[in-house]
């Protein structure tokens, strides 16, 4: 039986990229929405700026180590270890689209690759998700950062 839900949620999912609507509907919304405050020329992005608005992203071991930085940080009156937007590894952007596919979740993760051009330069990150509870948190972001391969999690949890 169909009922209200399944009608808008395939709704929704009708009016994504064919790319954006592979792998988990629930991991894919996850990605979806962050790089969707991304777009357009005024956007806001996700400022992870509150241990509330990192936990609500992160795993908890790597949102602790964030949070515990940008903490020490603030104490020093000082930038932390992230000084750039790490979903998009830069630290200004005009983005227009996004080309999201997010592979086959299994045991409680997934992976999804995020392609785009930020004022000229095509970029690629990954994400690494994981389940926690019911919900998708990122467990580490990859990108390429001065011709190496870099990592969040590299970065805070040693």
């Amino acid at each position: 039986m169909l009922t209200r839900r399944t009608l808008l949620f395939g709704a929704a999912a009708a009016t994504l990229p064919a790319a954006a609507r592979a792998g988990d509907p629930s991991a894919t919304a996850f990605v979806t929405a962050i790089y969707a405050s991304y777009k357009g020329k005024d956007a806001k992005g996700v400022p992870l700026d509150s241990a509330r608005v990192i936990r609500r992203y992160f795993e908890p071991t790597l949102a602790t180590a964030m949070v515990k930085d940008q903490q020490a940080a603030a104490r020093r009156n000082e930038v932390g270890l992230l000084d750039f937007d790490p979903f998009l590894e830069a630290q200004d952007w005009d983005v227009k689209t996004f080309d999201i596919v997010v592979g086959d979740a299994t045991g409680g993760k997934a992976q999804a690759t995020v392609k785009f051009v930020n004022l000229g330069e095509a970029m690629t990150v990954v994400l690494d998700l994981v389940q926690v509870k019911t919900e998708w948190r990122i467990y580490d972001i990859t990108w390429q950062h001065d011709g190496k391969t870099e990592t969040l999690r590299k970065t805070f949890v040693h």
